[in-house]
C-alpha cells in the first residue's frame, strides 16, 4: 500500500471519522487531535490492513483503542498525582505557581535521557500508549523483553527520582 491507499481510500473518509472522534470525545479540538492521531497510525500500520476486510472498521478499531489508552493514562496520571501530592501536601500549594512543576520537569527529563536507550526507548512507547506487542513488533523483540525493560527503566526512575517521593 502507498500514498495513493491513505489518499484515495482513507481521507475520502475523514468527515466520518470526525465524527466517530466527536463521539469519543465530546469536544471537537479533542476530536482533531484523537483523528490525527488515528490518521497516524493508519498510515504507520497501513501494511497490516487485509484489502478484503472493512476499512472503516479497522480504523474504527484503532481510533477506540487510541481513545481508550488516553483515558487510561489520564487516570493514571490523576491517580499518581493524588498519592503522590494529597490535596493537604504543601508540595502540592507549592505547585500552583508552577515553580515546582518547572523542577520536577527538569529533574524527569535529565533522569529520562541518563537511561540507556535500550530501557528509554520501549519505556516513552508504552508511555505514549503503545501495547506491548506493538512495541515488540516495532522494535523486533520479544513481548516479555519489553515488559522486562519498561519495568527496569521504571526502576532506575524511581531510584533517581527518590528526592520527589513523598512518605
Amino acid at each position: 500500500m502507498n500514498n495513493d491507499f491513505i489518499k484515495n481510500e482513507v481521507l475520502v473518509h475523514s468527515d466520518m471519522l470526525l465524527q466517530y472522534a466527536n463521539k469519543f470525545t465530546k469536544d471537537q479540538d479533542d476530536a482533531e487531535d484523537l483523528l490525527q492521531d488515528t490518521l497516524m497510525k493508519v498510515i504507520r500500520y497501513q501494511e497490516k490492513f487485509e484489502k478484503s476486510t472493512n476499512l472503516l472498521g479497522w480504523i474504527y478499531t484503532i481510533m477506540k483503542n487510541i481513545f481508550i489508552n488516553r483515558c487510561r493514562k489520564n487516570g493514571v496520571e490523576r491517580n499518581y498525582a493524588s498519592t503522590v501530592f494529597p490535596d493537604s501536601d504543601p508540595a502540592k500549594q507549592q505547585s500552583q505557581n508552577k515553580c515546582m512543576d518547572n523542577f520536577l520537569a527538569e529533574d524527569i527529563e535529565s533522569v529520562l535521557i541518563s537511561i540507556p536507550e535500550k530501557y528509554y526507548v520501549p519505556f516513552m512507547m508504552f508511555f505514549e500508549g503503545y501495547k506491548y506487542h506493538e512495541i515488540g513488533e516495532h522494535l523486533d523483540l520479544p513481548e516479555g523483553t519489553v515488559k522486562t525493560r519498561i519495568y527496569t527503566a521504571r526502576k532506575l526512575l524511581q531510584e533517581k527520582l527518590k528526592s520527589y517521593k513523598v512518605s
